[in-house]
């Protein structure tokens, strides 16, 4: 077993500058802890939250590894870890020590990886075999880091509420080409779904079609006037006012993400009763979830795509700047190995 983990830190929250690379003693392997050599990480708009300290998130740990998101294979577990043998390929899951059909609240998450437990920025990592979950056969560990945070709030976001889980004859409305809105675009096509993607950029429609999306400023056209069974709403404030429009009557918008800022009049809960709709909040999933997720990625041949650049381990700082300026088209991510 490694002693030490060359590892990035956040020492600070002044922004992406706060990174710093350290050489970091790994802590003994407890009764439940797992050591797992980390192949590769994907960051989320999270990380640059916390780097730049542009939203107040509580409990975090100053020097904490940063990122949630990897994926890696199992070198030694502790005497009562029950999931997981050595040599087996592994994602990280963002809380631990909850039971698997617990959905994690805001505070859980706030407690989790890269934020007050250390991350995944780092060649090896020990883990409570609870923040762990078996990889999907067929992955990378590239397209397995993916999952984490992005796969696992698109599938909660699309599957979560039995009523609305996409299918043949319904219709998903993503917006943009971020982790979430792609994991989106990809579980609903392999259900049977219609999806609809807006996106301002031409390259990137052409992209989004080629994932089966339907491309379209006016969705609500593209459904012969029925409207949108299942919004995945990343961007809140500015997004919200278009996802009411869009969506059906006794339709569901998923709010997803907090990526735009209100541009006029602000959404208020009294757009879902003009609208007759449910809004329902989405904040990560639970390890069950994780599970059936990998399961139906397995059973549908998914591969998650990864932005065309992916950044060697020594080039975190531009892996965080290419996110934070949004050039990047689904998941940004770093080869840690």
């Amino acid at each position: 077993m490694p002693s030490n983990t060359r590892a990035w830190i956040l020492k600070e929250q002044n922004g992406i500058d706060s990174l710093e690379i350290i050489d970091q003693a790994l802590p003994e392997i407890g009764d439940f802890d797992v050591l797992v050599k980390l192949h590769a990480a994907s960051l989320n708009y999270r990380d640059i939250v916390l780097a730049t300290g542009s939203v107040p998130l509580p409990f975090f740990r100053p020097g904490v590894v940063p990122a949630s998101d990897g994926a890696g294979i199992v070198e030694t577990v502790g005497s009562k870890v029950q999931a997981f043998r050595p040599g087996d390929r592994v994602c990280t899951h963002l809380t631990s020590e909850m039971p698997a059909s617990k959905t994690p609240s805001m505070a859980d998450i706030c407690s989790g990886l890269g934020q007050h437990v250390d991350g995944t920025l780092r060649s090896h990592g020990v883990f409570h075999e609870t923040a762990l979950v078996s990889m999907p056969e067929g992955l990378d560990f590239l397209q397995a880091s993916t999952l984490s945070c992005s796969g696992l709030t698109a599938w909660n976001a699309l599957f979560g509420i039995n009523e609305y889980r996409p299918r043949k004859g319904a219709y998903v409305l993503i917006q943009g080409s971020g982790g979430v809105s792609i994991a989106a675009l990809q579980f609903a096509v392999a259900a049977g779904a219609t999806v609809i993607a807006t996106t301002s950029s031409s390259a990137k429609a052409t992209r989004l079609k080629s994932l089966g999306a339907h491309h379209g400023e006016t969705a609500k056209n593209l459904t012969h006037g029925k409207g949108i069974d299942l919004v995945v709403d990343v961007g809140g404030l500015s997004t919200l006012p278009q996802s009411f429009k869009a969506v059906r009557t006794n339709g569901l918008i998923a709010l997803t993400g907090m990526l735009g800022k209100a541009d006029g009049e602000l959404p208020s809960l009294m757009d879902c009763l003009m609208n007759v709709c449910t809004v329902r909040g989405v904040l990560l999933g639970t390890r069950d979830q994780f599970d059936e997720m990998n399961r139906f990625t397995e059973e549908k041949g998914i591969r998650p795509v990864v932005d065309e650049r992916v950044f060697g381990f020594e080039e975190c700082k531009e892996a965080y700047r290419l996110l934070e300026r949004q050039g990047h088209f689904s998941k940004v991510c770093v080869s840690l190995q």
